[in-house]
């Protein structure tokens, strides 16, 4: 190699290397001026850098957390699901997220959510991570107050329903004569009870039991007073599940407890072998239930006056639904059908299909 050649590689190597440092310079800068704790690893997840925002809301001295210092200024109880998680990352180069507590300078743990990606090169290799942690203490704070709150709300107005319910049966007694009408309305007080309890905001201490919030898990525990003796359901539910929230829930209880009670007092459900079969099921942008008894007194002929429960269920169906309902006094036992928009049961599925539309 002759001298000048050897000139040229150097001065080559000299601007490599300052190109790098003014890079890093750059970078540097940048991570600085960065709202949140931004750090970088090696390929292995060994900790080498934390930018001047990491060292100013831990307080800790510069070069205290590298390598698995790291976890250590995790809260105790997080600690393990952390390492736990980001192992995995290192194992399988999937994307790192988590939320966590972090100790802060004070000494008091702040909520923080931890994000990292993997830096590839061209043959897909890690060559490095790099990560941020942001501050969100403020808003789960936020999150729990207004969990609070609702659960507040919703205590309350459970117990409006009980105090609805016990003036009802109290007014009955001064009033004998308005005993029927008390028992039918107390009963339409607890389905829509019900209906409150199953779609209001729960912990996970008072979560219903019955399953997740879907259209399905609501019927059965509002059927499940009509079941056999050995729990046999006399209602039989077939079809697409939906997606359920407090959007359709005061609609669909009227509507289905109004039902359940006319076939037990003269429908199917009046007689030991009738049964009811109710079929959903998704069909375009149309979600149509079918509710067919079958084994009660037979049917000669449509009723001539419509009463406060079919004027009820209708209400439901079209004014507050916004959908359709169709009744076929079939001679083995009457046939409702209603048929809904697709986003009347939930206010997901709305957004959904707005989006759709846009």
């Amino acid at each position: 190699m002759n001298t000048e050649t050897a000139a040229d590689e150097a001065d080559d190597l000299r601007k490599a290397q300052e190109a790098l440092a003014a890079s890093d310079a750059r970078f540097r800068v940048l991570a600085d001026s960065m709202p949140q704790m931004v750090w970088s690893t090696r390929p292995d997840g060994f900790h080498d850098y934390y930018n001047a925002r990491w060292y100013e809301f831990t307080g800790v001295p510069d070069g205290s957390t590298d390598g698995e210092g790291w976890n250590d200024m995790f809260h105790p109880d997080d600690q393990e699901r952390a390492w736990a998680l980001w192992k995995h990352s290192l194992e399988t180069g999937e994307p790192y997220e988590i939320e966590y507590r972090l100790r802060h300078r004070s000494g008091v743990y702040r909520w923080t959510l931890g994000r990292a990606m993997p830096l590839k090169d061209e043959d897909g290799r890690i060559t490095r991570w790099f990560g941020t942690c942001t501050d969100i203490d403020d808003l789960k704070r936020m999150e729990q107050h207004k969990e609070v709150l609702s659960q507040e709300l919703s205590h309350r107005i459970k117990n409006i329903f009980a105090v609805v319910s016990s003036l009802i049966a109290l007014s009955a007694r001064k009033h004998p004569e308005a005993a029927p009408f008390a028992r039918d309305l107390r009963t339409r007080v607890a389905a829509l009870a019900r209906a409150h309890e199953f779609v209001r905001p729960h912990t996970e201490v008072s979560r219903p039991t019955v399953g997740d919030m879907t259209l399905h898990a609501f019927l059965a525990d509002l059927f499940r007073a009509y079941s056999t003796e050995d729990g046999s359901p006399r209602v039989v539910l077939k079809g697409d599940d939906a997606a359920f929230d407090d959007q359709a829930a005061t609609s669909v209880a009227l509507l289905f407890h109004e039902l359940a009670t006319n076939a037990a007092k003269y429908g199917a459900l009046s007689m030991p072998d009738g049964i009811v079969t109710l079929t959903t099921e998704n069909r375009d942008d149309r979600f149509i239930l079918t509710w067919v008894e079958e084994g009660g007194p037979t049917i000669s002929h449509e009723p001539t006056h419509a009463g406060f429960g079919s004027s009820l269920a209708t209400l439901s169906v079209e004014a507050q639904l916004g959908g359709k309902l169709e009744r076929k006094w079939e001679p083995q036992g009457l046939v409702i059908i209603a048929d809904l928009p697709s986003t009347a049961l939930s206010r997901r599925r709305a957004a959904i299909k707005a989006n759709e539309t846009l």
